[in-house]
């Protein structure tokens, strides 16, 4: 096992390579951060936090071939498949049975850590990015992809058909990512 710090380059090389140096550095390099990143999205127990780690760790060993650096840094392709992971755990039947087991104070504890999600996503520009959207479509991003609800609890919220909340989160989506690619060439 090598202790020494590796590029992402030499990890992505290591990985593809089936190396097992290439885990330990992933883990050792990432594995805190990407931790982190699934712990403050999920705000549940450290297991299930572990628990999807894993899941992503799993996923990006399964998937590194995919990896392209032309498309972006190994950083933020890591970092997606955290964030994916810990948005299909949270619309998982377990994380809503671990909901519906909640005492009052662990659900009081989580409210106030979403108030206090919202605000950090505030801090790091997300919300100022979100406000380039129409108003239907930040409301929908906010409620799908921030407070976890699925389309379709969403669209019986909202009192409209789930066919339109498909159409305004797909072309919300499609939105922000021309206009991210777009602020990234400029």
């Amino acid at each position: 096992m090598s202790n020494s710090t590796k590029t992402d380059t030499e990890i992505v090389a290591l990985l593809k390579e089936g190396s097992n140096e290439g885990y330990e550095a992933l883990y050792n390099q990432y594995g805190k951060t990407l931790y982190g990143i699934i712990n403050r999205i999920l705000m549940l127990d450290d297991i299930s936090s572990q628990d999807v780690l894993q899941d992503t760790f799993v996923k990006i060993w399964k998937n590194i071939s995919q990896y392209k650096e032309d498309k972006g840094t190994f950083y933020t392709w890591i970092f997606n498949i955290a964030k994916n992971q810990s948005f299909d755990y949270i619309k998982s039947k377990s994380y809503t049975n671990q909901l519906k087991n909640q005492s009052i104070d662990d659900f009081i504890h989580e409210a106030e850590n979403n108030e206090n999600a919202y605000i950090k996503s505030e801090l790091i520009g997300l919300n100022k990015i979100i406000q380039i959207l129409k108003k239907d479509q930040r409301e929908l991003i906010d409620m799908v992809y921030f407070k976890g609800y699925t389309q379709e609890e969403a669209a019986k919220n909202l009192n409209i058909p789930s066919g339109t909340v498909k159409t305004r989160i797909r072309a919300a989506l499609i939105h922000l990512r021309n206009y991210l690619k777009s602020d990234i060439r400029t």
